[in-house]
Order: C-alpha cells, then structure tokens, then sequence
C-alpha cells in the first residue's frame, strides 16, 4: 500500500511517501512544500494545492495521513495552518484519496511505542524504520514520514485485531 503522510502548514508543508506491506516500509519520496512568506496568503494556498495534486499524480498513494490540527498558543498561526490545512484536504477529496487523521500522541507511539516520545526520538525511528542513512530533511518531511508510518501501524493493528476477534 502506498501512503502519503502530511504534515500541514502553510509555510511549509512537509510529505513523505512510503510502501506498507506487511509491517515493513520502504521510502519512495518525501520532501517539502515550500511557500514564500511576501506572498499573497491566496497565492500560498494556490502553490500548496498545486503542488500536492503533482505529488498525488505522481506518485498515486492508496491512503493519505495527515495530522489532526491541534490548538497553538498564536490564534494567527493557527487560523493560517487550518486554512493550508483545508486546501490540503481539498486536494485530497478532489483526487479521491481516501484520508486518515492522526493526532501527535497516537503518531509518537505507532513510531516510537511512547506517546510522549521527543522529536530527535520520533525523527531516529522514523530514519531506522525506513532504513535511511541520514535522518529525513525538512525536519517537516520527517514529520510527514512518521504520520505515513503511523497509518501502516495503524492498518496493521486493525488487521491483526480482525484476526483475533474473528471480524
């Protein structure tokens, strides 16, 4: 299964894209959405729903994961994620991509196993789950790459659950 992992933002929105199969993922692309910040906000938007329709065209995921918008303590700043955030998922729906949210707490521990696990945890898992030399970079594509990992976790555990309750 092909999953693209999101994570959303408007000056930078970092994606990964993984193959999950049977509890193992292989890397396929992963990088950054980059928006320039003396742009027209409109003109963000525009460059981030452009963009991530290339990413789906190119590489057609099966299943898309994107983190769950959570309050910050700037209301500017998170007024301008939830907007990125709807592009980002009308882009999604448009290309008729079934999606998956994710909170923080539940992509540390599919990655980790600890849900209040550190970034430079989450990144080194992240790195040795995929068998990368390096850690990701954007530390954005990193995130987005976990979220991916997260949802394989995700389908695994539904599985496995399916087996054992006989559903």
């Amino acid at each position: 299964m092909i999953i693209l992992g999101i994570d959303p933002g408007y000056a930078i929105v970092g994606y990964g894209v993984i193959d999950a199969n049977a509890g193992k993922y292989r890397p396929i692309s992963y990088g950054a959405i980059l928006t320039e910040a003396d742009e027209a906000f409109t003109k963000r938007l525009s460059v981030i729903y452009d963009d991530l329709n290339e990413i789906i065209r190119r590489y057609r995921p099966d299943a898309v994961s994107i983190e769950k918008l959570f309050y910050h303590s700037n209301q500017k700043t998170v007024i301008g994620v939830a907007e990125a955030r709807g592009v980002t998922l009308l882009a999604i729906e448009k290309n008729g991509i079934p999606f998956y949210e994710y909170t923080p707490l539940q992509v540390k521990s599919a990655v980790t196993g600890y849900g209040r696990a550190e970034k430079k945890q989450i990144m080194e898992m992240t790195r040795r789950l995929l068998g990368l030399s390096e850690l990701p970079k954007p530390d954005d594509a990193a995130d987005a790459l976990a979220m991916a990992i997260c949802h394989g976790q995700h389908l695994g555990a539904v599985y496995r659950q399916n087996l054992i309750g006989g559903k």
